[in-house]
């Protein structure tokens, strides 16, 4: 995964000039906050990343991203701002990706890869130890991307998705690249 300089854990904030991926190597994102007037880009980006049964409805997408102890990050093209791919998750001892979405014409271009890693910096900043997030098992892709970004398989959840799929449960340890457990446990 590449080290993002551009989350600043004291604030909470992306910082938007520093945070860039690129695809089609000439066009730059930056990873910002949410904005409310993104809900509907976002949904319909949902709608566009993942097949009926497994997409969340407006509803669904709503109460996620206005989750208590919830946060989304939204890449966005710096130039046009418009909207490459998001990312929802929550903070806790043990936190959770809800979703990450990435526009077919910007998957492969390190997006997806910039988005979990300002979540998870913002997780650890937050005091999350570890993280943990589910995905359809036919899911090959997200399973590579996720496997490739440290994440392991720790279980399975039966029919998890309205279509019956089941889901692999995995997690990532998000202080084997940070403090010790040890180093936190004298910190608190």
């Amino acid at each position: 995964m590449e080290k993002s300089d551009a989350l600043d854990t004291s604030s909470g904030r992306a910082d938007e000039a520093a945070s860039r991926a690129r695809y089609n190597v000439s066009v730059p994102f930056v990873i910002r906050d949410f904005q409310p007037e993104d809900f509907e880009t976002l949904w319909q980006i949902d709608q566009e990343c993942f097949s009926p049964g497994i997409a969340y409805s407006r509803q669904e997408l709503r109460i996620y991203v206005r989750r208590r102890g919830a946060f989304t990050f939204v890449a966005a093209d710096a130039g046009r701002n418009k909207i490459a791919g998001f990312i929802v998750a929550y903070a806790g001892l043990t936190a959770h990706i809800i979703t990450i979405d990435v526009i077919a014409a910007a998957r492969r271009s390190g997006v997806g890869s910039r988005l979990l890693q300002a979540a998870e910096e913002r997780l650890r900043a937050a005091g999350s130890r570890a993280v943990g997030l589910e995905t359809a098992v036919d899911n090959t892709a997200a399973l590579s991307f996720y496997k490739r970004h440290g994440y392991h398989v720790v279980g399975t959840l039966p029919r998890y998705y309205s279509t019956g799929v089941d889901a692999l449960v995995l997690e990532k340890d998000l202080l084997q690249n940070g403090a010790t457990r040890q180093q936190l446990g004298e910190a608190s």
